[in-house]
């Protein structure tokens, strides 16, 4: 069983990334958002102590889940494998390297992209994702903010904001601020209005709670929600479909993944194609898979290693 449950920040977010940070020094502080889900493990684990099985983290609003925007989307045009469209215009005319996978295109039968000055929301809510599931596309409308979400947002693409705080050394003798090595700077995270993260546990934790969220010792409420589980179960049941067709299919990965195998009694990890075969190589060394494309955002620190 699944149970379903909302973060509510109840102050600024602090996730930092990867990067080694010394405060003291002069330097920068970054933060990751959404947060890995070591983090909310950890934040959970604040209050009860156990194994879990953790769901997510997604984005909430008014109780509705949302999800990040397929890569192979740039605004509202749809992207696909060249591979997929022999009589595309660019594949007699495309030359690329046959050890990488393959370009993206536009698919030709589409209307060629608008540049309209707008903002497109970066996260999409669960029925869009569903019918996305369900027939491989994405309306432009689905990617237009609503004027109620749009109220909240203030303009922004993603529903929150980054603050940045800058930290000076005092010295304790003469109380005034350090001549060297004292200042640094943070950047904050803060969920707009009505915004909260979504994640889903093996457990039934009384709430609501309050729980240890973020650096410097930040806090956050957790508060159970079953109206998302309802929405999570009918997209669970529409991969499930997807999963077991033979036909081409577009996989969607909406929490980072780590692929890891064990050399020598050793775990080792590396980024993409390192775990995937391409369906097209021309090493003969390699043996032929199923992976013909792939669309990825910016490198994600996961516990210290990039991904």
């Amino acid at each position: 069983m699944v149970y379903w449950y909302t973060i509510t920040p109840v102050d600024i977010l602090l996730f930092r990334d990867a990067k080694s940070f010394t405060p003291g020094e002069t330097t920068w502080a970054e933060s990751i958002f959404p947060p890995s889900g070591h983090t909310i493990a950890g934040a959970i684990r604040s209050i009860i102590d156990c194994q879990l099985e953790l769901i997510g983290p997604f984005l909430c609003y008014h109780h509705t889940l949302y999800f990040p925007r397929p890569l192979n989307f740039v605004n509202t045009d749809r992207l696909i494998p060249l591979a997929w469209h022999e009589n595309h215009p660019l594949s007699a005319q495309m030359i690329w390297d046959q050890s990488q996978p393959n370009p993206l295109v536009i698919p030709h039968e589409e209307p060629m992209p608008t540049h309209q000055e707008q903002n497109y929301r970066q996260y999409l809510p669960v029925d869009a994702i569903a019918s996305w599931l369900k027939t491989g596309h994405i309306s432009k409308e689905s990617f237009a903010v609503p004027e109620q979400e749009a109220a909240d947002l203030n303009s922004a693409q993603q529903p929150w904001k980054v603050e940045t705080r800058s930290h000076n050394s005092i010295d304790s003798n003469t109380k005034q601020v350090k001549t060297s090595g004292s200042y640094f700077v943070e950047n904050a995270i803060r969920l707009l209005p009505n915004w909260t993260i979504a994640i889903g546990l093996d457990l039934d934790i009384p709430t609501p709670a309050a729980i240890r969220f973020g650096g410097e010792g930040h806090r956050a409420i957790l508060q159970q929600c079953p109206a998302l589980h309802e929405q999570w179960e009918m997209l669970s049941d529409l991969s499930a479909v997807n999963f077991k067709s033979t036909e081409k299919a577009l996989a969607y990965l909406i929490t980072p993944g780590i692929f890891e195998r064990r050399q020598n009694n050793r775990a080792i990890c590396r980024s993409y194609p390192w775990e995937w075969k391409l369906a097209h190589t021309n090493n003969p060394n390699q043996t032929n898979g199923n992976l013909v494309s792939v669309a990825t955002a910016k490198a994600i620190p996961i516990s210290g290693r990039i991904h």
